[in-house]
């Protein structure tokens, strides 16, 4: 009894290590509302889990930059993040930007990628790209390859 007792502890205490040390991938994201957004993310800052972007991640889903533990965030070369201003519906049915929550958005950003966004004049109904070089240099780069092969 004391065997099983000892090695049910064991897998419950290996299950938890694994679980603190599990990775969401982001790639296809393009965004949504942001209230959804915030809420999805804090529950992954409080997981504790490390985030790649792999790929697309635009709009709402670029709140994770701001959410999540900058040592938390890598990038691979596949990685696109897009921003541009909030906005809401307007009465007449058209995409109306939203200042307040554009400037709220903003502000969620780490400071290198705000400095990115106001070189590029700011957030706008445009959506802009920072990918390659310029993303590489603000986040550590994911060596999926590398993870993968030591892992075998």
């Amino acid at each position: 009894m004391r065997v099983v007792t000892g090695l049910l502890a064991a897998i419950f205490l290996l299950g938890h290590v694994a679980a603190s040390h599990a990775v969401v991938r982001i790639a296809g994201d393009r965004g949504g509302r942001i209230g959804t957004y915030v809420d999805k993310y804090q529950d992954l800052r409080n997981s504790g889990q490390s985030v790649i972007i792999d790929g697309l991640c635009a709009s709402a889903c670029t709140i994770v930059l701001g959410a999540v533990p900058h040592n938390k965030i890598c990038v691979t070369s596949h990685a696109t993040l897009g921003f541009h201003a909030a906005w809401d519906m307007g009465p007449d049915g058209r995409a109306v930007t939203n200042p307040e929550a554009t400037h709220m958005l903003y502000l969620m950003y780490p400071t290198p990628v705000r400095r990115w966004i106001k070189r590029r004049g700011g957030l706008t109904r445009h959506m802009i790209f920072l990918r390659g070089r310029q993303l590489s240099g603000m986040y550590r780069p994911c060596y999926l390859d590398a993870q993968a092969s030591s892992a075998h």
